[in-house]
């Protein structure tokens, strides 16, 4: 069982707006996809598609929607965004790196979620931000 399970690995996907190509490397010092904040000294990935989308779907700006499959270049760690603070145990597979995440590809064909569920999220996240509680772990 040991030898086959290992011709498996796990892909890791990027929502966002931005318009990249294969090769391409995202890296930090760019500001949130969902807050107008500082640039931030992470870059934030997932390891399933369904966290993707939400971060295509929720990210800033006017730009197409997109899902990037990506490749960490270095150490990375659990989203503390997320992780144990809004899912505990990790569910949605959410992570972070101080090290580039380089593009391999893009996933072309993907379903958003319904628009009354991403209604229901950007009120969510309308109501913390007026609290001042949208605040991201950096």
């Amino acid at each position: 069982m040991g030898a086959a399970a290992s011709m498996f690995s796990q892909s890791f996907f990027h929502g966002t707006r931005a318009d990249l190509q294969p090769g391409d490397m995202i890296v930090v010092g760019h500001p949130s996809n969902f807050t107008d904040t500082q640039p931030l000294s992470w870059v934030y990935f997932a390891g399933t598609l369904d966290a993707a989308v939400w971060g295509a779907e929720l990210a800033l700006g006017s730009e197409c929607e997109r899902i990037y499959v990506v490749e960490p270049t270095g150490a990375f760690v659990d989203d503390p965004n997320l992780t144990d603070k809004k899912f505990p145990g990790n569910p949605t597979l959410s992570y972070r790196s101080r090290d580039p995440l380089r593009v391999v590809g893009e996933v072309m064909k993907w379903q958003g979620h319904p628009p009354e569920r991403l209604q229901q999220m950007k009120e969510g996240l309308a109501v913390l931000k007026a609290k001042g509680a949208d605040i991201i772990i950096d």
